[in-house]
């Protein structure tokens, strides 16, 4: 077994023994999404104040919570369509609170390109979920792209935590337009390719009929 599974093991482990508590706790699973909801507003408020390490501490804890609520409501039969709704709209608030906390930081030290930037990371971030969520009216799937929630909370956790706040801004500004753009273009391929089979399925159907 290497290290990096022998660790994801462990931390499985650890994560099955806390939904289990949290389980016979018998608490709602959409109460540990507003409490990770609150978490990360706590962790917005150290990235206000620019203490990054801090904040991205509290970002892993925030982390934790959303990584359970899911599997509680599994393990207690609490799977909801409203559930789903609920987590995906708090998911999009605890980005955009995260993301309001460093422009409140960079405006306080009168870092305006900073502002800008951080700007444009919110539009990337609102725009990669709402994409997919608009492209799955027209199309079965759109999952393509590499940015997606998971990947933009751990670039900036390793900002926070290295210090390197700034460079982790600029690859999420690129990256999460870019699987914007990426979405865009298979959403239009795609439809176009289901016209192109529904008008080549209507020629067929009518000479089915005559």
């Amino acid at each position: 077994m290497t290290v990096t599974r022998a660790i994801g093991t462990a931390c499985n482990k650890v994560i099955l023994l806390i939904v289990r508590r949290l389980a016979i706790s018998k608490i709602h699973p959409n109460v540990l999404t507003f409490i990770g909801l609150l978490i990360n507003i706590l962790a917005a408020v150290l990235f206000a104040r620019g203490l990054f390490l801090s904040a991205g501490l509290v970002v892993i804890g925030a982390g934790l919570f959303d990584m359970v609520d899911g599997r509680v409501a599994r393990e207690t039969n609490r799977v909801t369509r409203f559930g789903g709704f609920f987590d995906s709209v708090l998911d999009r608030y605890s980005d955009l609170a995260l993301l309001i906390g460093l422009l409140v930081w960079y405006g306080s030290i009168n870092r305006p390109f900073y502002v800008v930037l951080t700007a444009v990371v919110m539009m990337g971030s609102v725009m990669v979920s709402y994409t997919r969520a608009r492209a799955e009216n027209t199309i079965p799937s759109c999952k393509v792209g590499f940015m997606e929630r998971p990947e933009r909370v751990v670039l900036l956790i390793l900002g926070a935590l290295l210090d390197r706040v700034a460079p982790a801004l600029w690859v999420l500004a690129v990256l999460s337009n870019l699987t914007v753009a990426h979405r865009m273009i298979f959403t239009w391929q795609e439809a176009k390719r289901l016209e192109e089979a529904q008008l080549r399925s209507v020629p067929a159907q009518q000479s089915r009929e005559s």
